[in-house]
């Protein structure tokens, strides 16, 4: 569902529940707008490349469908290097969250918006520690549900809290947008912050 369009100071080009509750937070009124790109990675495209050009592609395609700012943002969940996407079944939810049992990995967050000032982009990188997760632990964190649609097959601000023994950097970034430097782009793009807040 869309923000009304009377509302609205930005384009989100996400689907994301989360991208749009953490752009609420700080008072910014969207239209979403979800677009459809191919977010296959390239050869030899390191994750902090791959998450900057999803963003700016995001951000890109949006910008044909709305007048307002718009902003792309991307997500990706990185251990020994390699990109975890989001699980395709069960069996790779569990392997995903045996992976990172126990050990620290790096969550990389891009953001960009499209605007008056051109095309501005933030990256941030938060490391993230996990304890080590019971075999029986992560057969009933999947019945849950909430793995199904997220990065390295967790939520951080849901259920899998309890998994997560520390974190070094933005929380907000790892549930899916750094609202430090998204709320820094979007002032030099005119969106104005705190517009909802308090009515």
């Amino acid at each position: 569902m869309s923000a009304s369009s009377t509302t609205a100071v930005l384009c989100l080009a996400s689907a994301s529940p989360r991208r749009r509750e953490l752009l609420a937070s700080i008072g910014v009124e969207v239209e979403v707008r979800p677009v459809d790109i191919d977010e296959t990675p390239g050869d030899a495209e390191s994750a902090a490349v791959y998450v900057a050009r999803l963003a700016r592609q995001k951000a890109s395609a949006g910008a044909r469908f709305s007048s307002l700012p718009v902003l792309g943002s991307d997500t990706a969940v990185v251990c020994d290097g390699v990109i975890l996407g989001k699980p395709d079944d069960r069996q790779h939810a569990a392997a995903m969250l045996r992976t990172l049992s126990g050990r620290r990995h790096r969550v990389m967050t891009a953001v960009a918006v499209s605007g008056p000032a051109g095309m501005l982009e933030a990256c941030v990188t938060t490391e993230v520690v996990m304890r080590d997760i019971a075999e029986h632990e992560i057969a009933a964190y999947w019945d849950t549900g909430e793995p199904a649609d997220k990065a390295g097959g967790y939520a951080i601000q849901g259920l899998a809290a309890v998994f997560i023994e520390r974190i070094e950097g933005s929380h907000s970034a790892v549930v899916g947008l750094p609202l430090f430097e998204t709320a820094t782009l979007l002032t030099r793009q005119g969106v104005p912050l705190w517009n909802r807040l308090g009515r």
